[in-house]
């Protein structure tokens, strides 16, 4: 396992629409100069002094050079017809980059209407996605593409808030995207029992990330100045480690039903 990401992290925060747009056409008209430190310095240094990119951290070389990589390894791919009816199961299905928010979520909305899920408007939406390096989940900054397998299940590429392309996934749609999960209030504590699925701030010394856990136990105190004094038993779905852990670090998922 690479190491492990804080979902929250003041760096390279992602290629702007702008920037994207620019990388596709040259993309398609420059394809031999793309894997060339020299031509990505050059466009990392125009993309870091544009007018675009003010209060946004710098664009780094290697990061343009990582789009690229990626992008041309996802070109690579054949893209055989819905409606084809060969035997070969290892081709996979795709499309191309999505570069907006609207885009994206119909997008993604379509691919879960295709695998039986109940859909209603995304597009007011945030989502978080679960990432196949530590099992944690981070926020979701866009979809960048999707594809289907050959079992028929839909998976899209996301990056996530705070990092740049070289750490883009792949992710399953129906396990691992979900609507963005929302911090408790003070006044909410009644609403969490035992056995609830919560997602909860794992704090370690070096990091703090998020990780689905179980409630397992509850001892309920009385609200003081400060909020809510409750201390909750979780357990954690990645590695079965426990902790007693306040309201504050716990976060409800939508679509799972709290009292």
């Amino acid at each position: 396992m690479d190491r492990l990401r804080p979902r929250q992290r003041q760096v390279f925060s992602g290629f702007t629409k702008a920037e994207i747009e620019k990388m596709e056409k040259l993309l398609m008209e420059s394809r031999e100069l793309l894997e060339s430190k020299e031509f990505c310095q050059k466009i990392a240094r125009s993309f870091s002094s544009s007018s675009g990119r003010a209060g946004k951290p710098i664009v780094q070389w290697t990061e343009v050079q990582s789009w690229f990589v990626a992008r041309q390894q996802e070109s690579t791919l054949k893209v055989p017809s819905l409606t084809d009816t060969s035997k070969n199961e290892s081709r996979i299905p795709q499309t191309g980059p999505l570069n907006n928010g609207h885009q994206s979520c119909q997008i993604l909305k379509g691919m879960v209407s295709k695998v039986g899920e109940k859909v209603t408007d995304l597009s007011e939406l945030e989502f978080e996605a679960k990432s196949s390096k530590d099992g944690a989940w981070y926020d979701v900054d866009m979809f960048l593409t999707h594809r289907f397998l050959s079992s028929g299940e839909a998976e899209v590429r996301v990056r996530f808030i705070g990092f740049g392309a070289e750490e883009d996934e792949w992710v399953n749609v129906k396990k691992a995207v979900r609507e963005r999960s929302i911090p408790f209030e003070h006044s909410e504590c009644h609403k969490v029992i035992v056995g609830d699925l919560v997602l909860c701030l794992q704090e370690r010394r070096d990091q703090s990330i998020y990780f689905d856990a179980h409630v397992i136990e509850i001892e309920r105190k009385t609200h003081d100045i400060r909020g809510c004094r409750c201390l909750f038993l979780i357990r954690y779905d990645h590695d079965s480690s426990e902790e007693r852990v306040r309201l504050r670090r716990l976060c409800h998922i939508p679509g799972r039903r709290n009292r």
